[in-house]
């Protein structure tokens, strides 16, 4: 009876879904965001299931989600977070650890990052207690460069933490091993990129440590969410404990006893026996999600091919659509990859004969969102004016970004008919100014 009456339910919830979905385009009128969540009526059943569940902290289908999209990665290890930015705060506060010895990060240790980007790549190593050195980025790329990277090396320079820019992979495989060879850290933070390829293989799978969010504006969703996936066991214990209050065990929360061994062993300066579960091995956070976001992520993460397949598809119709124009600069994918676009970026050249904001008003007047590079050049904004920070080199590229760069969506819920509209709209624009 119960199976029955949950059935009924999932069925009227499927059914109520495809009542209140409506994707009528109507030009000028209807909204066209740079960004956003693809929901069908299996995600809504999913989040509805785990509610009949009471699946309401981490438990069974985090653990789910951990291991498929570890297995999709091709990582040995992933750890649910609450958000991307709280993924990069864990993955560089777990480099820290003393269990690393002589490796770990230490305050006033350098972090190697690009200037312009979004800012939690960089608030955990400023959190942290470490500098962040700025190296600028490449356009059209709008990556930075191994080049960049070596030569913004110094004495207390011990890791790189790099986004994958609006999904075009960063140079990747050269990175990892100028890393390796230098003995630095290296945090792939790749949240914009999820699918992306690099030299035939994805990314995220670069780094010692790498990162995903889970917002709707990214490749799947689970509303608020995030990932830190690594190959390393060594590294992978250290994330989980830091993610889960500083505890030394690894049983999951509601298991006891996983290593027989609860209450036969000492831990510093703790009487002999004290409860494992109560041992904190790290200064650690509660960075974990729950079972409601990861049910509604095992949903959506069956349609990540299909999802980069068309952000594929909608990028290079708008590069087709756009080439020739006078006065934009356009993207370009990084030599050797396959980029799982997060958004079309455009920059406004000197002699455009208008400037980024003319065009970003006239977009926005015709309904097609738009949204800039993120913070820009981080150094010129108002949260880094007290940050104690060092520039490798000069950042011209990241203050062209941060006066004349913009972008407009390509995410799979953009038809052809509605990405031919974006192009329509910046093509009369251009022409018009000419």
């Amino acid at each position: 009876m119960a199976d029955d009456r949950r059935q009924y339910i999932l069925d009227l919830v499927r059914a109520h879904h495809d009542e209140v979905s409506d994707d009528t385009f109507v030009p000028g009128v209807t909204p066209l965001l740079p960004s956003g969540a693809v929901l069908d009526a299996e995600d809504r059943a999913a989040l509805v299931t785990a509610a009949l569940d009471l699946s309401i902290a981490a438990r069974g289908h985090a653990r789910a989600f951990e291991r498929e999209f570890a297995r999709k990665l091709g990582r040995r290890k992933a750890f649910l977070t609450n958000s991307g930015s709280s993924a990069n705060l864990l993955a560089l506060a777990a480099l820290t650890s003393p269990k690393l010895g002589e490796r770990r990060l230490r305050p006033g240790d350098e972090i190697i990052t690009a200037a312009a980007g979004f800012p939690t790549t960089v608030n955990p190593i400023v959190q942290q207690g470490m500098v962040p050195v700025f190296v600028d980025i490449e356009p059209p790329t709008y990556n930075t460069t191994v080049e960049r990277v070596a030569a913004a090396v110094g004495e207390r320079t011990r890791g790189i933490i790099l986004a994958h820019a609006m999904g075009n992979p960063f140079e990747a495989a050269e990175l990892a091993a100028f890393a390796r060879e230098r003995g630095l850290w290296l945090i792939e933070d790749n949240c914009d990129a999820v699918g992306s390829v690099y030299k035939d293989a994805l990314t995220g799978g670069f780094g010692h440590l790498s990162t995903v969010s889970f917002y709707p504006a990214h490749h799947v969703t689970m509303g608020e969410g995030g990932c830190v996936l690594t190959d390393s066991l060594e590294l992978a214990g250290i994330v989980e404990s830091f993610r889960d209050w500083g505890r030394d065990c690894w049983c999951d929360p509601g298991e006891d006893n996983r290593c027989h061994k609860r209450f036969d062993m000492r831990h510093g300066d703790l009487p002999y026996g004290y409860d494992h579960k109560y041992v904190f091995s790290h200064i650690g956070y509660n960075l974990k999600s729950t079972d409601l976001q990861a049910a509604l992520g095992l949903s959506q993460l069956t349609k990540l091919d299909d999802f980069g397949a068309r952000r594929r598809h909608n990028w290079q119709r708008m590069r087709t659509g756009l080439e020739g124009l006078p006065g934009l600069l356009l993207p370009e994918p990084t030599p050797g990859s396959d980029p799982s676009w997060f958004g079309f970026v455009i920059t406004v050249l000197p002699d455009a004969g208008f400037t980024r904001r003319d065009l970003q008003l006239h977009l926005e007047q015709h309904r097609i969102g738009t949204r800039l590079l993120f913070s820009g050049n981080l150094t010129r904004q108002p949260a880094y004016r007290s940050v104690r920070y060092r520039v490798a080199g000069d950042l011209t590229h990241s203050d062209t970004v941060t006066a004349d760069t913009l972008w407009t969506g390509v995410y799979p819920a953009l038809s052809d008919e509605k990405i031919d509209y974006i192009i329509d709209r910046i093509r009369a624009f251009v022409i018009g100014a000419h």
